[in-house]
């Protein structure tokens, strides 16, 4: 005999059923403007702090200037990120790209080939990385990209001696370090070259074949097998790319401080991931926007600059930002617990 239920116990029912898919809806919507959220306080707290000129034209746009190399890097591990995977040689490539543009400028070399070169060792770096992950079926990103890491550091000192080499072509210098006057305004080149990137990829990532490829992987990779992603193809192009950025980055580090010095970069990939996580992906990949990434990469500039200002000591400033990124993470475990029980 089948159980009567009564209408008040038929309505509590439901609302039992309800409150899971009204927990789904709340975490979809900070999900999506979180981030947001986080770069408009920290707008509204550089307006309120002292001193009052943390918002001017001129301190935002040495903001965006000093983290032009992170926004490069941050954008290049997001791609490996959207695959669930990681890469930890990104600082380490960055500085060996910058290193190589000064090493061939310090030795005559044209300027065109100055300004390849970065390109050349972060994409090559990019490649050995995935190639390595792929056909030596390493178990996880991570022990491939941290011997890496050792690698392109160490290649770093040999190519330098171990010590700063300075002296940039004008046009490596013009990205890193030059601006342009925008109705009064002096406004970074860094900052074009910053959007023209993000652009490219956002471009990429959504509308392009692989682009989507690296979601599917990401989201599910024997799904994404089984329906014919060549798997091992793209994930090799996913860390390609992000090699790219790093050299990019290391392109515009050296243009910025018309050097290369052998312990750049030191530490600045974990920069790169808090960047990523803050602006919305998903340490299980297949999630994330790349303008989320670029505001992730605002709010940690901002925070840092906000600190600075007031003369937060460095090791203040490393708990605050290690504070968010658990606070993030923590978050996006919650959402998907909510959403399988859903």
């Amino acid at each position: 005999m089948s159980e009567i239920m009564s209408p008040q116990a038929a309505a509590q029912l439901d609302d039992v059923e309800e409150e899971p898919r009204r927990l789904v809806t709340a975490m979809a919507y900070i999900d999506r403007w979180g981030v947001l959220f986080l770069v408009g306080l920290m707008l509204f707290l550089s307006w309120i702090s002292q001193p009052d000129y943390a918002l001017e034209p001129r301190n935002l746009a040495n903001i965006f200037r000093q983290n032009s190399f992170y926004a490069l890097l941050a954008l290049g591990q997001f791609i490996v990120i959207v695959t669930a995977g990681i890469d930890l040689s990104v600082g380490s490539v960055m500085a060996l790209s910058a290193m190589s543009a000064a090493v061939l400028a310090d030795g005559g070399a044209a300027w065109p080939i100055v300004f390849v070169a970065p390109f050349v060792v972060g994409l090559g770096v990019g490649t050995i990385n995935g190639l390595g992950l792929t056909k030596l079926h390493m178990p996880h990103p991570f022990i491939m990209t941290l011997g890496m890491l050792f690698i392109a550091r160490g290649a770093t000192n040999l190519i330098s001696g171990g010590v700063p080499i300075s002296g940039l072509p004008d046009q490596v210098r013009f990205l890193g370090a030059e601006s342009i006057q925008i109705m009064g305004i002096q406004v970074p080149v860094s900052l074009f070259v910053i959007i023209g990137a993000y652009f490219a990829v956002w471009l990429f990532l959504q509308h392009g074949r692989r682009g989507r490829h690296i979601f599917a992987i990401g989201g599910n990779p024997e799904a994404a097998r089984v329906s014919g992603v060549r798997v091992d193809r793209t994930l090799v192009l996913a860390y390609a790319l992000c090699g790219l950025m790093a050299g990019f980055a290391g392109l515009l580090l050296a243009g910025r401080t018309n050097s290369g010095f052998p312990a750049a970069g030191t530490g600045d990939e974990l920069y790169a991931i808090a960047a990523v996580i803050i602006g919305g992906a998903s340490f299980f990949g297949g999630r994330g926007t790349v303008l989320g990434v670029f505001a992730g990469v605002l709010v940690i500039g901002l925070l840092r600059n906000l600190l600075n200002l007031n003369a937060v000591p460095s090791f203040w400033q490393q708990v605050a930002i290690g504070v968010v990124i658990i606070v993030v993470v923590a978050f996006d475990v919650f959402r998907r617990r909510i959403a399988a029980s859903a």
